[in-house]
């Protein structure tokens, strides 16, 4: 898109999966990255592809002074913030009301909001007097569970929902200086896992056949790779291809017919 070049971005939980993705397509476009990465191996693992243009800070979102810290990296190492990509979150491996008890209810859902809602609002936190003095962008991952039902279970889509309300509230509460928008991608195979608290840490929505699941349902037929989600954040991050859009949830994924997908 030509947008890209020296925009400086961070991105939380670039170390894999869609995050990765993002910060191997941001590099080859001439961004530079700060990443901010809990799990210590996938942050070292990211410190091989920057070429100086990347910088990694281990550390976790639901930590406001983490947020904090990977914003002053980005200052400090490039002299400003132009793009905050929130990224990081955790699936519920589709389990309803019902299936869940009364105490895997309440540890599950503060489990899940807390980093897939509160995540997101400590890096804007953090990132909102240098993204003003930037004119910068927020982008945040959302889900086709914003919109629908069947993308996960009760406290996933609620989160996703909330997703939404937090990127049409901040677009009018950061106006003019700030635009805020959100990529809201479908299904794919990743190591997207869940709360510790619903027994979900082990597990990654790649231990499922997600794969042959948006072959066989998706309106495409066919297996989405992370790369392939990539191009909206690009044009949303961009210095100029994307100036007038703000308070937008770009909905990527590949809508189908509506099964439950495979427990």
């Amino acid at each position: 898109m030509g947008g890209l070049q020296d925009r400086v971005v961070l991105v939380t939980g670039g170390g894999s999966g869609v995050g990765r993705a993002i910060v191997e397509r941001f590099l080859d476009e001439g961004a530079r990255l700060v990443v901010l990465e809990r799990d210590p191996d996938k942050a070292a693992s990211l410190a091989a592809i920057g070429s100086g243009e990347l910088v990694t800070v281990t550390g976790d979102v639901t930590t406001y002074a983490d947020n904090e810290k990977a914003v002053a990296a980005a200052v400090e190492a490039f002299g400003r913030l132009d793009v905050f990509i929130g990224n990081v979150g955790l699936w519920d491996f589709n389990r309803t009301l019902v299936d869940l008890s009364p105490t895997e209810l309440q540890a599950g859902f503060h489990d899940l909001f807390t980093v897939n809602v509160l995540g997101y609002l400590l890096g804007a936190r953090a990132a909102a007097a240098a993204l003003r003095e930037s004119r910068g962008a927020i982008v945040l991952t959302l889900s086709n569970a914003s919109f629908y039902p069947q993308g996960g279970g009760v406290l996933y889509t609620a989160t996703k929902h909330a997703g939404l309300g937090v990127v049409r509230q901040l677009a009018y509460e950061l106006a003019p200086e700030i635009r805020v928008n959100g990529v809201a991608p479908g299904g794919m195979s990743t190591n997207l896992s869940g709360p510790r608290s619903l027994g979900l840490s082990e597990r990654q929505i790649s231990d499922i056949p997600i794969q042959e699941y948006l072959e066989k349902y998706s309106a495409l037929e066919r297996a989405i790779e992370p790369s392939d989600y990539v191009g909206a954040y690009a044009l949303l991050a961009s210095g100029g291809d994307a100036l007038t859009v703000t308070g937008t949830v770009f909905d990527i994924s590949s809508v189908g017919t509506p099964h439950r997908p495979p427990q």
